[in-house]
């Protein structure tokens, strides 16, 4: 028995334990330890309890005996935020968009900026509601653009928030927002560079610039509107909203100025005087004719006075009144011109539609075309096609950079004056161009500033502890950096007084022939022991040489302002380049008068001296001014309103974001279609589709067809209405009866106004309209000219319907009815006739061109189509009678009197017209 119970032991020890044993035993254990930290817990709170009564028991007197307090009242309401300290709204984006560097390093730099935005380079912000409604109270928010822009704007942003990436609109961006950028985005606001890897940023849209500007820890500002062309990194916001420089630039131009464009001002101005007038006149005709009524002065078709006093029923004297105010109201529908905005409409869309098939695409209805009748200040006439001309000093070291093919680098890239300075700097370091990688590194590189208007590049040799620093910019920029230069044997000397005077003779001469100065510097840094060179020093630099590039102007550019000169059109020139160069250029282009120098204050001038003039200098110089140089889009934009509160109706051309404020401050703005931005395309009235400045003369052109066009109609609406209300008061005054009744009256303007207006609005542009003078923007629409014409016309229509009112009866032997008929249609005539004098405000030849204007003899014809079936088929209608052959003959006889009287009065002068002009072009 013991035996087998000793032998069961050790087989009941060995046995495996299952799944479920194992998980409870591990649970009790588990639990145990839960039950012991408990413990420990509780008796460690009870410690810290007893501790802290007999410190309270200690320092009960202490605390009894203190003689004052200060009770700290901490609210967590959110209807006091407290704002960000040490930074505000205006000095952030002030910062940025001034590229301060000493406004940053007065912050602290960029993780200091970051830790009062109180934003984690790393993680971002919390992202809670809260914390993104406390930003957007203090510093606004990125929703204002939405009133400004559509929904192709509403783009996706990239953002850290809480250590995550995550997407999000556009417009909930806020201040302290950690942005992602890689190739290809939009900046959504202003801020500074965090960190990442050759980031690239095209800033053309709002400086201008061309060259691409490389971000990094030297140059952190980041600019909204602006695009990532290369490379990747890590943005912090610092401006949302109208607070960035994108936003600055798009209230300005979305800012409605609600001013009257000139041609719309004159129209108003005119339509007013017409409808004071006719309402003068209808009221008179109604006051007489009803004292005639009522007086008895008036007769009906047998003889008898119409008003017996009690007499008359009173039906009678209702309808004789109801005449009465219908024939006033005729005479107010008369007066008023009702086709003329319908001749200007369709002035301006024919005209649209032609200038479109030469390359102009007009945006802007009103605006587009009648504001190119006056005075035009135009800019930027040069284009941007370098051209490598000439070099004056150091051509050992230039003829060889620009004699290697540094296309043939693959690793260099940028434009390709970036490419040659790189190429240059492997060049001077001894080493083969094809394989700089193995051979150098490229410590730093300052991209093209166009305040300062240079860049540079620091290269170091592989195990070597020299390090080459290049500088390129403008000639006179890099020359006051140098300190020594080099000569035709490779040697340097020292840059004195003489030889610097010597240099700045060479650049003069240089920009004297229109050529664009580049100078190219460079030094040797030698590191000390443990230090790494990264600064690229500006002082004490070696002067390499010039570099000449033709900036030529395009072809037709001096023929187009030739042709605008001719036409009394003041055009200036408003550009980046420095005085010498821009005055070469105004000179090449017709602009300038050789003759000018620099001396010449008043016709060449700097953006700087010119923004630092006080407003009333400035209005006084600018009519003198023709060429600002080294300017800035404000310059632009202040010459626009100098000229405008001189009087002057203001043209600009502009292709870059940075000119939209001055293209929409313009009476027209003329934006390039293939360079040009879309923010500059949206602010201009009128498109260049080719970006050829000679389609700015086709524009000329047909804006002054458009105006003459106008005129035209004028002169002939207004010998309709001057006639139609003459006759209508004598008569009325006279016998107390109009000649022409309503239903006439208004066929006249149906027919007369609305054929009149779409036969006068086709005219197509001449070269005369190149000859004449400017209209000013206070000049009135209708001149001598036109009265001179209108007058005689008007005075003849007159003369002849009276004479046919009180005595046509007895000259032709009719009656009262065929009287009337001959009148209305005698009428109507006249206008037909005259319609051919309003082709030609001052060419005596009415006819020449008319074959060319087939829709003109097509209107002409069907209104004579249109007459004849008005009176001899719609009798009831028209209140008319038949006619006979003889009285036609004796109808059109009469109205074609209109072109000998039209001719014979041509030939008397104005005066004012011809010496005006001549003033204006000299």
């Amino acid at each position: 028995m013991s035996l087998t119970l000793r032998s069961r032991k050790p087989i009941e020890n060995t046995m495996p334990i299952n799944e479920l044993e194992l998980d409870l035993l591990l649970l009790s254990k588990r639990h145990q330890r839960r039950w012991r930290m408990a413990f420990r817990v509780i008796c460690f709170t009870r410690a810290l309890v007893s501790m802290s009564r007999k410190c309270l028991q200690n320092n009960n007197q202490i605390l009894l005996r203190s003689l004052s307090y200060v009770a700290v009242d901490i609210s967590t309401s959110d209807d006091h935020e407290v704002p960000f300290v040490g930074v505000n709204e205006q000095m952030l984006s002030k910062m940025v968009k001034e590229k301060s560097f000493e406004s940053l390093s007065n912050l602290g730099g960029v993780n200091q900026v970051a830790a009062i935005l109180e934003s984690d380079t790393k993680r971002g912000i919390s992202g809670n509601e809260a914390d993104l409604g406390h930003r957007i109270n203090v510093f606004g928010a990125n929703r204002q653009f939405q009133a400004l822009a559509d929904e192709s704007s509403d783009i996706r942003v990239e953002v850290v928030r809480d250590g995550r990436r995550q997407g999000l609109s556009i417009f909930d961006v806020v201040v302290g927002e950690i942005v992602c950028l890689k190739t290809g985005d939009q900046i959504p606001a202003d801020g500074l560079f965090l960190n990442g890897h050759s980031l690239k940023v095209d800033e053309s849209s709002m400086t201008g610039e061309s060259d691409h500007v490389e971000v990094d820890e030297k140059s952190p500002f980041l600019l909204s509107g602006t695009k990532v062309t290369d490379g990747y990194g890590f943005m912090l916001v610092t401006s949302v909203g109208m607070s960035t420089a994108w936003g600055e630039m798009m209230s300005s131009i979305s800012h409605e100025l609600n001013e009257e464009t000139p041609l719309q001002a004159r129209l108003n101005k005119l339509t007013s005087c017409i409808g004071k007038i006719g309402l003068t006149v209808a009221v008179l005709v109604l006051a007489v004719m009803l004292i005639r009524y009522f007086t008895g002065n008036t007769r009906d078709e047998t003889g008898n006075k119409e008003f017996l006093g009690r007499k008359t029923k009173v039906d009678d004297v209702m309808n004789s009144v109801i005449n009465i105010i219908a024939a006033a109201v005729t005479i107010i529908v008369v007066a008023i011109p009702e086709g003329l905005p319908l001749a200007v409409t369709l002035t301006l869309a024919f005209s649209m539609k032609r200038m479109m098939k030469e390359h102009a695409m007009v945006t802007e209805f009103w605006i587009g075309k009648e504001a190119m009748t006056g005075n035009a200040s135009s800019s930027e006439l040069a284009h941007n096609l370098y051209e490598l001309l000439q070099d004056a000093v150091g051509l050992n070291t230039i003829g060889n950079v620009y004699k290697s093919n540094s296309e043939s680098t693959p690793e260099i890239t940028g434009s390709p004056t970036e490419k040659a300075i790189l190429s240059w700097a492997v060049l001077d370091l001894g080493m083969n161009i094809d394989e700089p990688k193995q051979c150098c590194k490229i410590i730093n590189v300052e991209a093209f500033n166009s305040e300062k208007k240079r860049s540079g590049v620091l290269v170091k040799r592989i195990h070597e502890k020299t390090v080459h620093i290049h500088w390129k910019g403008a000639a006179e920029m890099i020359l006051a950096m140098c300190s020594h230069y080099y000569v035709k044997s490779g040697t340097t000397r020292a840059l004195d007084g003489e030889a610097r005077k010597q240099i700045e003779i060479v650049i003069k001469d240089m920009a004297a022939k229109s050529l664009r100065c580049i100078a190219f510097a460079h030094t040797k840094v030698v590191e000390a022991d443990g230090q790494v060179q990264e600064k690229l020093e500006e002082t004490g630099l070696t002067l390499l040489g010039l570099l000449g590039l033709k900036d030529p102007c395009r072809p037709g550019v001096r023929a187009a302002v030739e042709c605008c000169r001719n036409a009394g059109v003041n055009v200036k020139m408003v550009t980046g380049d420095n005085v010498h160069t821009a005055r070469a250029i105004a000179i090449e282009c017709g602009i300038l008068n050789p003759d000018v120098g620099l001396n010449n204050d008043d016709a060449v001038i700097e953006g700087v001296q010119f923004r630092s003039l006080s407003a009333e200098e400035r209005v006084a110089k600018i009519e003198s001014i023709r060429v600002m140089a080294r300017s800035s889009p404000l310059d632009k934009l202040l010459m626009v309103q100098s000229l405008k509160q001189k009087g002057h109706v203001v043209a600009v051309t502009g292709d870059g974001t940075n000119d939209a404020p001055a293209l929409k401050a313009a009476d027209i703005g003329l934006s390039m279609g293939i360079q040009g931005t879309e923010v500059a395309k949206e602010s201009s009235d009128i498109v260049i589709m080719d970006d050829n400045f000679t389609s700015v003369v086709t524009v000329l052109r047909w804006g002054r067809c458009v105006y003459n066009n106008i005129q035209k109609f004028l002169q002939f609406q207004l010998t309709v209405n001057v006639a139609a209300l003459v006759i209508n008061f004598v008569a009325a005054v006279s016998s107390g009866k109009v000649p022409l009744t309503a239903v006439q009256l208004l066929w006249v303007n149906l027919i007369m106004d609305t054929l009149g207006a779409l036969a006068l609005a086709t005219e197509q542009p001449t070269n005369d309209l190149m000859s004449k003078p400017p209209v000013g923007r206070s000049e009135p629409l209708i001149t001598k000219l036109m009265w001179r014409n209108l007058i005689p016309q008007a005075i003849y229509q007159v003369t002849i319907l009276l004479t046919l009112q009180f005595k046509g009866r007895s000259i032709f032997g009719v009656n009262e009815s065929v009287k009337d008929t001959m009148i209305f249609n005698t009428f109507v005539l006249c206008q037909i006739f005259n319609e051919f004098n309003a082709r030609k405000l001052e060419k005596k030849n009415i006819f020449k061109g008319i074959h060319k204007n087939k829709l003109f003899l097509a209107i002409i014809g069907i209104t004579i189509v249109l007459q004849l079936i008005m009176v001899e088929f719609l009798k009831k209608f028209a209140d008319t009678e038949r006619l006979n052959w003889g009285q036609w003959a004796a109808c059109i006889g009469i109205a074609a009197m209109s072109w000998p009287i039209g001719f014979l009065f041509k030939c008397i002068p104005v005066s004012g017209t011809q010496l005006l002009f001549k003033q204006i072009a000299t």
